[in-house]
């Protein structure tokens, strides 16, 4: 017996004529096996390449900070100044996604070293880092796109899929997510927190007043030293060195959320109820990272300025295994998706970015407004139990 897609893997959009692929039990299961031995493989392979890597971007993050830094005591040049903005910005986006992204995940524990394990880094971000990897390491990454379950679908504040039920607030989506998109760092430090619900009563502040604590403590060392100290240190130049901050923060708001953004919610990318997942085996959780994630094609730098979340689809399926090896992943994974006729959803970040805005503001709008636009509908036997009878 199949299950359509409507019933187990909740879509984006309803699909009346397209791609259809049915799966039996034992053919996910097996596909989770093919995955399993791809994550062996290159866990095995592990070793001073990977280190090297990480090392190298360290390097890198470190001499452009510098380079940033030092700039802002020439204000008089705008060259130089506008220059040393940009150089902070692209130190602050390694900092956060090539370097402090994955190691907090993990992915660079087996080297057994002090400062870049997933237990004491902490990143450049007034978001705590213990905050942020029960928030994303777990909830997320368990309950990946998984409607009441993942905070990530919507933050809080954007209506993301077409189950979740249109109110008119949602009008605002857009101005809603414009401004999410610019404060970025504020949004994931408050996402733990879910403010919403505070506010709402469903959570009292009592609850909530560690995590106040924390990010009080966070936040405050992060404005005062990118909005107190670092400007001081250039004396006459504050104020100019206070704007180049500010600056380099908000490009790196803009390209963090862009990425993430595209990662999770381009056209085709598909959310599920929690009814929908109980008794997940691994098979069958492997085929919802798969569905609900995208990924976006670019080179090497642009790998890397991403934290390798380009491999968003990757990186859902193997969350701690280091990044740089997702795009040699890619291959064998983009391979199985051929094999068993599940799609592949990958792109230009043009058109990734495009889908999503659009999916955004088709989302401000009841559903009877807009048109849905997935092409592919995926059935899929639950159980044995269920194929037995």
């Amino acid at each position: 017996m199949a299950i359509n897609i409507s019933d187990y893997f909740r879509t984006e959009t309803a699909p009346a004529a397209g791609t259809r692929v049915d799966l039996s039990y034992e053919q996910v299961e097996q596909l989770g096996r093919e995955l399993d031995e791809l994550r062996a493989r290159i866990v095995a392979d592990l070793g001073e390449s990977d280190r090297e890597y990480i090392y190298s971007i360290i390097r890198a993050q470190r001499k452009l900070e510098f380079a940033g830094r030092a700039a802002m005591f020439v204000p008089f040049l705008p060259p130089v100044w506008l220059a040393g903005v940009a150089s902070l910005g692209i130190a602050k986006i390694l900092d956060n996604m090539e370097i402090g992204h994955n190691v907090m995940h993990g992915q660079y524990d087996w080297m057994r070293e002090d400062t870049y394990n997933s237990r004491e880094f902490d990143w450049d971000n007034v978001c705590p880092g213990d905050q942020w990897k029960h928030s994303h390491n777990y909830l997320h990454h368990t309950f990946t796109n998984v409607l009441g379950e993942d905070r990530d679908i919507g933050y809080g504040i954007l209506r993301m899929a077409r189950d979740q039920k249109w109110h008119p607030y949602f009008l605002g989506n857009l101005a809603y997510a414009t401004a999410l998109m610019v404060l970025f760092e504020w949004g994931v430090m408050l996402h733990d927190l879910e403010a919403e619900n505070v506010i709402q009563g469903k959570r009292k502040w009592s609850d909530v007043k560690g995590l106040l604590g924390g990010m009080w403590r966070k936040a405050r060392k992060q404005v005062a030293k990118d909005y107190i100290l670092w400007p001081a240190l250039t004396g006459p130049f504050f104020v100019s060195t206070l704007v180049g901050n500010a600056g380099a923060n908000l490009v790196r708001n803009i390209w963090a959320y862009s990425i993430i953004f595209c990662g999770h919610f381009p056209t085709g990318a598909q959310t599920f109820t929690a009814e929908e997942c109980v008794d997940e085996t691994k098979g069958q959780w492997y085929v919802r990272q798969m569905l609900g994630s995208a990924n976006i094609t670019g080179g090497r730098l642009f790998h890397i300025m991403s934290g390798n979340l380009s491999h968003q689809i990757e990186h859902h399926l193997f969350p701690d295994v280091p990044a740089n090896r997702y795009p040699e992943m890619a291959v064998e994974v983009r391979a199985i998706c051929e094999k068993y006729g599940l799609p592949y959803n990958t792109g230009p970040l043009r058109k990734q970015l495009g889908s999503t805005w659009m999916k955004i503001a088709k989302l401000s709008l009841p559903n009877w407004m807009t048109r849905d636009d997935n092409d592919i509908v995926v059935n899929i036997e639950r159980s044995k139990a269920v194929d037995a009878a």
